[in-house]
């Protein structure tokens, strides 16, 4: 994968220091305790760990700053979630939450993008429309508006369209001074009920397994990595990987049923 130089403004990345896994045990040791000191020198030992992230990601139209910032955000949550009796390497456990959290802010700050032809028609339906009221006092009418410019009625109400804002999903449409009614209470879900009630149960499910079950079955279905890869990680048998993969499996299948 290619690697992309990362230039954040107002650090130098030369400058920043690496801890060594002892280094890092001893410090995460001091932070289940409280020690706040020791959690800042940890995320300063593994901001190395967010711009290595960053170089293998090429999005031109992102402020890296800002996408810094997030993968700052991610290993904060790594540190505060991660335990020693994972038996892992930070770095293994950190990379997939600093890279969700990226990914997360990409897809939710990304708005819509409407074509510059679609843009150019909006804006000259704009001028028609202030021109014939201005004129006549009245509403023109999207037949009068597509005739006007040569274009279809179709072309008319699709560019009209897009130059509304999209509304969230989650924007109140009525309250009543009790709890809101959201628009997407009054979106029909075409699927069945059943599909969303048994994903609220898995996610619970995966959440009740063991520690090392659950990073087996995520190392495995979400990172795609190999049984012998995870073993290697977690220091033990790939034998032991695939009896705890099978455990974890059937269990899940158990609670399910």
């Amino acid at each position: 994968m290619a690697k992309y130089k990362v230039e954040i403004t107002g650090l130098d990345t030369n400058q920043i220091e690496v801890l060594t896994n002892k280094e890092m045990e001893e410090l995460f040791i001091k932070v289940k305790q409280g020690d706040e000191e020791a959690r800042n020198t940890l995320v300063k030992g593994n901001l190395k760990l967010v711009l290595s992230i960053l170089r293998k990601m090429n999005h031109k139209n992102e402020n890296l700053d800002d996408l810094f910032q997030i993968g700052c955000i991610g290993l904060l949550k790594a540190i505060d979630n991660f335990e020693l009796s994972f038996h892992v390497k930070f770095s293994t456990y950190a990379v997939p939450m600093i890279l969700g959290e990226i990914k997360r802010y990409i897809r939710d700050n990304n708005s819509i993008r409407v074509s510059r032809s679609v843009k150019d028609l909006a804006y000259k339906i704009v001028k028609a429309k202030e021109e014939y009221y201005g004129k006549t006092g009245k509403e023109i009418s999207t037949e009068e508006l597509a005739l006007l410019l040569d274009v279809s009625t179709y072309e008319i109400v699709n560019a009209i369209e897009a130059l509304k804002e999209p509304i969230s999903i989650f924007e109140p449409i009525y309250n009543d001074g009790g709890d809101a009614i959201l628009l997407c209470d009054q979106i029909e879900d075409k699927k069945s009920n059943n599909e969303f009630s048994s994903k609220i149960a898995l996610e619970k499910a995966i959440d009740d397994l063991d520690k090392r079950e659950n990073f087996i079955l995520n190392q495995r279905y979400v990172m795609g990595k190999t049984q012998m890869e995870i073993a290697k990680e977690l220091d033990i048998s790939q034998a032991q990987v695939s009896r705890l993969e099978k455990g974890a499996i059937k269990q899940l299948k158990k609670i399910l049923k």
